[in-house]
């Protein structure tokens, strides 16, 4: 009897396995043996890829980073009130690069440069005077080409002091006059220490406030 029944056991057939060799079975279960240990291999990766993954993901970045901070933008804070009443001290800015790149500076446009004779040190002013004009300051009046600059509405208070603007300052084809919009507070063109700003100290374009957030919003014109 217990032969019979060990017998029976071997010859029962599981459901939809009718006529198929057992060889065929065999080489069913082995593929999905290979399988599985492929899937363990593909799941376990060496630590020294993950690594060099995760290195080239910084390497990445820092080259993003080095890319918008040369060609695109930078984060600016302001030290100082010289742009009292439109900036105040400690408010952060975008300054955008782009802009330059497509049109010449305008007047009038906030920016940021480099100090010719301070490397590092950054201020931030308004564009008076443009390339091949005169500007003379008299009587508290800013005057281009021997007009008056009416259309100098940014300045918050009279001119008192012209200093090197008191006669007949000539800009170059590639010099800038700049002030301050808090006239009587700001050391700018007017100033031999500043003097006049060639394009390439331009850091750029004051775009944008983004701290204090109450004051949010955009900064040229």
């Amino acid at each position: 009897m217990d032969t019979e029944a060990v017998k029976n056991e071997k010859d029962h057939e599981a459901p939809g396995t009718e006529g198929l060799p057992e060889e065929e079975e065999m080489k069913d279960d082995g593929a999905s043996v290979v399988q599985a240990k492929t899937n363990d291999g593909e799941e376990k990766r060496p630590f020294y890829k993950e690594v060099l993954e995760f290195l080239c993901y910084l390497a990445a970045a820092a080259v993003i980073c080095f890319l918008i901070i040369t060609f695109i933008a930078v984060r600016s804070i302001v030290d100082g009130g010289s742009m009292n009443p439109l900036l105040e001290d400690g408010d952060n800015l975008i300054v955008e690069k782009v802009t330059y790149y497509f049109r010449d500076p305008a007047r009038f446009d906030v920016i940021v440069f480099e100090l010719e004779n301070e490397p590092g040190t950054h201020y931030i002013k308004r564009i008076i005077g443009l390339p091949g004009e005169t500007v003379r300051i008299a009587d508290g009046i800013v005057y281009i080409n021997g007009e008056p600059l009416d259309s100098d509405v940014y300045g918050n208070a009279p001119i008192e002091k012209s200093y090197r603007a008191s006669s007949d300052v000539v800009l170059g084809e590639d010099e800038y006059f700049v002030m301050g919009d808090n006239r009587n507070r700001s050391q700018d063109s007017r100033t031999v220490y500043v003097g006049n700003v060639h394009k390439k100290q331009f850091v750029g374009r004051a775009w944008l406030r983004f701290w204090p957030f109450s004051k949010f919003g955009t900064i040229n014109p």
